[in-house]
């Protein structure tokens, strides 16, 4: 039985390779039409209010929070506490998060009160910025959410993915965003 599906599989493999090949050409188009709005070049400068991983509240901006990590690429998170898929990626979030390198962004969660209460309930440390009426995604390119982008040490948007992102992906975006 073993040796007739191997031998199947030797004679097919060319037909299961283009149905390989089909699937990521869909998955990757899928990925450029969600990211259509993402602008190519530097980031924006953005003004926010900052929720640090202990509760304490500043007003800062996004070149700001990047010149604690110079030269290094950064990542910023786009989620809501009220979208599914971004509950699903917490877990990913906060293993990553502790590199530091790392800034999430509340898109119309409230003002920074609830965002606050939302952390602390989920027990998120994570820095975040506050965005009550999604202005900072909308100036990232994002309509949606979740969205994840790397901000590369040159201060670029690169890497810009909608929708889940597994945390191995989050991890090769920003080691790819450090070397190229």
């Amino acid at each position: 039985m073993m040796k007739r599906l191997a031998n199947n599989l030797r004679r097919e493999w060319r037909s299961h390779l283009g149905t390989l090949a089909l699937v990521l050409a869909v998955f990757l188009g899928v990925q450029a039409w969600q990211t259509r709005g993402v602008p190519a070049g530097p980031v924006p400068e953005l003004a926010f209010t900052l929720i640090a991983p202990d509760g304490s509240r500043t007003q800062t901006t996004l070149s700001a929070w990047r010149a604690q990590h110079p030269g290094q690429p950064v990542a910023l998170h786009v989620w809501a506490d009220w979208c599914p898929i971004c509950r699903t990626e917490e877990h990913s979030i906060t293993r990553l998060v502790p590199t530091g390198r790392v800034l999430t962004v509340a898109m119309q969660s409230g003002q920074a009160d609830a965002v606050a209460r939302v952390l602390a309930q989920r027990q998120l440390p994570w820095p975040t910025a506050v965005d009550p009426r999604g202005e900072m995604a909308r100036a990232l390119g994002f309509k949606s959410v979740p969205a994840f982008v790397v901000v590369d040490g040159q201060g670029r948007l690169r890497g810009a993915t909608v929708g889940y992102t597994a945390e191995l992906g989050m991890r090769l975006r920003l080691w790819w965003a450090g070397w190229f």
